[in-house]
């Protein structure tokens, strides 16, 4: 056998697989529409219906996720709030800027020289 056709034999056989698999999975169904329409509905009644409440199952839930959690050192904590503060001086600073300027721009435009 040639490359090609090898190629070609390799490519048939996963297009038949995938077409298996699809059948399996009800994706694609060989025959009729009653068929998969059926199974959808068997699917359906299959499933298990959420146990209304579960309050002791959702602390259970949340109680593992949080022992999964990385917690910060005090000292990170300190170092990131710092940051955080300097941040906002900054900012604060320049929109006090911006707006004292364009303040005194609408005030030289209504024809009032004098900031304030």
């Amino acid at each position: 056998m040639s490359k090609k056709q090898k190629q070609l034999d390799a490519e048939l056989e996963n297009k038949n697989s995938k077409k298996q698999d699809q059948i399996s999975q009800g994706v694609a169904v060989k025959g009729d529409k009653k068929n998969k329409d059926s199974k959808e509905k068997d699917k359906k009644k299959k499933q298990p219906k959420e146990k209304k409440g579960g309050l002791v199952k959702k602390v259970k839930e949340t109680t593992s996720e949080l022992k999964k959690v990385t917690w910060p050192t005090f000292g990170e904590v300190v170092k990131k709030t710092g940051v955080v503060i300097a941040f906002v001086v900054i900012f604060a600073i320049f929109l006090f800027g911006v707006n004292t300027l364009l303040g005194g721009l609408v005030n030289l435009l209504m024809g009032n020289p004098f900031l304030g």
